[in-house]
């Protein structure tokens, strides 16, 4: 029996009619006649030297050799298009598929998007607001913008500025709670979003590194980070402020940090791509374009002072 791989269209035949159970769907799909697709696959079954389909009265079903060929022609296929789909990125210099976080995208990208486009009018950006685990050949993404303290191997991988957490706050709520010790009667905010942290950075933890015995544990809770923070910005109460997504509100004094010391998080947000890929135009620019950003807002870190999360 040869080894030799048979002619990819009676592969792709097969695979097509392996798929629907029936040569007539698979015959549509592929825009050829019935009458085609059944030569191609008996060509592949003639290659073989065994029936790949038992054919019944009004449809199809698949042999032992057909069952065992067909998860890999459909994963092989699978893995040829996601190659294409790769190949054709780099040929484009015009579109960037970004995906980060919804917090992310509304409270660091959203609100600068302007000037990006102002500075790169040949560029034309995509969003994906997602915390899911991505595959950049599969959802044909060419920048994910993720955060924690992970690794990720094979990708290309630029850590952003340091994360803080503070309490931020309107400047009416401000003026009422002026000392930390002042903050156990304020209304509290709980985002959830990083309770995932070891070792945890929460109210308890920043209390803790001001000197203050208290961890409050009562007020409204929020799983994603930006509806914590619009809460803040309502007036709603005091929440701990993330830096990469409370900057420009303090920047802008639309919120306030009437403490300057900062509990650092020991997470950051990285700027991944695959590998190799870091040099194409769009995705280059698109780099330098934040880490530009991040430099306006610097001096709020600077005037903090930082202190690394407790460890146990």
């Amino acid at each position: 029996m040869s080894n030799r791989l048979p002619p990819l269209t009676a592969l792709r035949a097969f695979d097509a009619a392996a798929r629907h159970m029936s040569f007539a769907k698979a015959a549509a799909e592929l825009n050829v006649t019935p009458a085609a697709l059944s030569f191609q696959i008996k060509s592949l079954e003639e290659h073989l030297g065994a029936p790949l389909f038992r054919r019944l009265n009004r449809a199809v079903e698949l042999t032992e050799a057909g069952s065992a060929l067909a998860q890999g022609a459909a994963e092989g296929f699978q893995t040829l298009a996601t190659a294409w789909r790769a190949a054709q990125r780099t040929q484009d210099t015009q579109t960037l598929t970004v995906t980060a976080g919804p917090a992310f995208t509304a409270k660091w990208l959203a609100p600068r998007l302007f000037e990006f486009a102002q500075a790169h009018p040949e560029i034309e950006l995509r969003f994906a607001a997602s915390l899911h685990r991505m595959d950049f050949g599969r959802d044909n993404v060419d920048v994910a913008i993720r955060f924690g303290r992970g690794s990720d191997p094979g990708l290309y991988v630029m850590p952003l500025a340091e994360e803080w957490i503070m309490p931020v706050m309107t400047p009416e709520l401000a003026a009422r709670y002026p000392t930390p010790e002042a903050l156990r009667d304020a209304p509290i905010i709980f985002d959830d979003s990083i309770s995932f942290l070891d070792p945890p950075v929460d109210w308890g933890a920043w209390f803790a590194a001001m000197g203050v015995d208290f961890a409050p544990v009562t007020g409204p809770r929020f799983s994603q980070a930006d509806h914590a923070i619009d809460a803040a910005l309502a007036g709603v109460g005091v929440v701990l402020g993330r830096r990469a997504l409370v900057v420009k509100d303090l920047d802008d004094g639309r919120l306030v940090a009437p403490f300057p010391t900062a509990l650092l998080t020991g997470a950051r947000f990285r700027y991944l791509c695959p590998e190799g890929q870091e040099t194409r135009p769009q995705i280059a620019a698109f780099r330098d374009w934040i880490l530009r950003e991040i430099d306006k807002t610097a001096h709020i870190t600077d005037a903090l002072t930082l202190i690394p999360a407790a460890t146990e």
